[in-house]
């Protein structure tokens, strides 16, 4: 009996000990507000948010703090940064990127071909871009799907699913007999490809050490660009072998094969698998997270669309339409055009990839908006540039503007979603952004068509007997105040540069950040209070025979 006792009364020891020493831990974690900078590698790492304060001050104080962070020390190595990856994170990353490369050349097949498939179906420009706005509508319900199942069941198989869909319905557009069925087809080929950034963009970004996210993330978004530089060469090929324009939408289904084979041999992320024993050692369902998530990050949510609206209006506004601009109102030739496309491409993912590595650096908002003023800077060379050179030039530098704001993306919403649902909240946001931003490319061609260019004695001018639409001072407006527009949106918005995923894995019912040391505490815990009540039951059974 005083044996038992004595057990019993260690254990309870251990218990309020380890429980003093976790309240004080938490307490100080809560407190603290600090950024703390590696020298050696210049990483900044944010620690958890606690409770929001209601203060006004205190919130302008957090978003425009926010703004600009000096660094220390010179920036990092490029290289270096580079090939700091073992042959998984390698691996993963070249999974996601060839998905989103593929996605990317699926989408853009109908704006680069928009002239042609026009004249097959006998039906204006104008008409065949609501396939593209279609699409886009479409995007946030695959998004919402597959974000979901890979935050339920892991990144990997969704992805699998994802790609092989958005691959059938691809082939199948090359077979559509009209517009109708075309547009049908390109519908749920949206729902296929909302799936596939965020997913991809998380498993790669969870993958990869903090201080490579910055470069891997501009990396990867202009999987985007390369995308449309794969579908401007085989849009290019076809025009001058005057072979159909469905080839292109063939084509695409074969280039998926290759990602979908890698991906067979790609792991789950970490992240998620530590998240899943964090539920199952909390007890902790998938529902109760979705309900702390909307309590505690309502807000941030809203913020992210809002963003991701003006984002793609950002990229969209200045992509789309162009091709159709360059052909119909400059009166470039299919080869002009495509060496134009090349060009801009190439400055594409130059902006995207340095942009995006420099932003682990200097840090994300301060790098967008420096974008977002170089953009409006060149708007009037990118449409009204004096000769075919500056023209070209023009789009090199804005389009790596352009995409570098949009390299920044993948890094700063993996950072600000909320910790249990990186699977679904960066898609989410990005495609419904998409769905606001859907008709960009259908109202900057309709108001073209609208008004179309004009001699000096206000006669309209006609090339080989039809209008020539002024697609350019459309897309010019339109991308001066979309510019506009997202610098104050990312201004106002917060930072969380270069957060670590590991200690972010789930959230408290206060919204505040668990890790993978905390769920070590919990399991830690769990093993006292076991080892407490197997004592105590042992010392009820000692009295209950003593009794007897």
């Amino acid at each position: 009996m005083s044996e038992i006792a004595e057990k019993k009364q260690d254990v309870e020891i251990v218990t309020t000990t380890a429980a003093t020493a976790s309240s004080i831990q938490q307490q100080e974690e809560h407190q603290e507000r600090r950024i703390s900078v590696d020298s050696n590698e210049n990483v900044v790492s944010v620690p958890a948010t606690g409770k929001r304060s209601g203060k006004l001050k205190q919130h302008f104080k957090e978003i425009f703090g926010s703004i600009y962070v000096k660094p220390e020390g010179k920036p990092p190595n490029m290289w270096k940064v580079l090939t700091m990856l073992n042959n998984k994170q390698r691996l993963t990353f070249t999974a996601a990127f060839l998905g989103w490369l593929c996605d990317a050349y699926d989408f853009f097949c109908v704006s680069l071909a928009a002239t042609y498939i026009a004249e097959d179906f006998g039906v204006e420009v104008s008409a065949v871009t609501s396939a593209i706005t279609t699409t886009l509508m479409l995007r946030s319900i695959g998004a919402l799907i597959f974000g979901m199942a890979a935050d339920r069941w892991g990144r990997r198989w969704p992805l699998m699913i994802d790609i092989v869909l958005f691959s059938i319905i691809n082939m199948a557009s090359g077979f559509a007999p009209n517009l109708q069925t075309f547009i049908g087809l390109r519908a749920v080929f949206g729902i296929a490809m909302g799936g596939e950034w965020g997913l991809g963009a998380s498993l790669a970004l969870e993958s990869l050490p903090v201080e490579a996210r910055g470069l891997f993330s501009g990396i990867y978004q202009e999987g985007y660009a390369a995308g449309y530089l794969l579908a401007t060469l085989v849009n290019y090929a076809v025009q001058i072998t005057n072979s159909s324009w469905r080839i292109m939408f063939w084509a695409g289904s074969v280039f998926a094969l290759l990602a979908v084979a890698i991906r067979f041999v790609v792991p789950e992320s970490e992240a998620f698998e530590k998240t899943q024993e964090a539920r199952k050692i909390m007890s902790r369902s998938f529902f109760k997270d979705i309900w702390i998530m909307i309590k505690s990050h309502y807000l941030r949510v809203i913020y992210m669309v809002i963003l991701m609206a003006f984002f793609n209006f950002f990229s969209h506004g200045s992509q789309d339409l162009y091709p159709s601009f360059l052909l119909k109102q400059l009166g470039y030739s299919t080869t002009q055009q495509t060496v134009t496309s090349v060009i801009y491409n190439i400055g594409a993912i130059c902006g995207g990839t340095i942009i995006g590595f420099y932003s682990n650096y200097f840090g994300r908002k301060i790098s967008i908006m420096v974008c977002c003023v170089f953009v409006g800077a060149f708007i009037p060379l990118w449409i009204y540039g004096p000769n075919i050179q500056s023209v070209q030039f023009g789009s090199f530098v804005l389009q790596f503007f352009v995409q570098g704001a949009w390299g920044v993306v993948p890094a700063h919403l993996n950072e600000l979603a909320p910790p249990a649902f990186r699977g679904l909240m960066p898609g989410l946001a990005y495609q419904l952004g998409n769905l606001v931003s859907a008709a960009s490319s259908q109202i900057q061609a309709t108001i073209g068509e609208r008004y179309p260019l004009k001699n000096d004695d206000g006669s309209l001018i006609l090339r080989e007997g039809k209008v020539v639409p002024d697609y350019g001072l459309t897309q010019a407006i339109f991308m001066g105040v979309v510019s506009g527009c997202l610098l104050i949106c990312i201004t106002v918005g917060k930072e969380e540069r270069n957060k670590d995923f590991l200690a972010n894995i789930l959230e408290d019912d206060d919204g505040n950040a668990i890790g993978v040391e905390d769920i070590e505490n919990y399991r830690l815990e769990a093993g006292i209070n076991e080892k407490a009540e197997h004592v105590e039951h042992a010392d009820q059974k000692s009295q209950d025979q003593q009794s007897k």
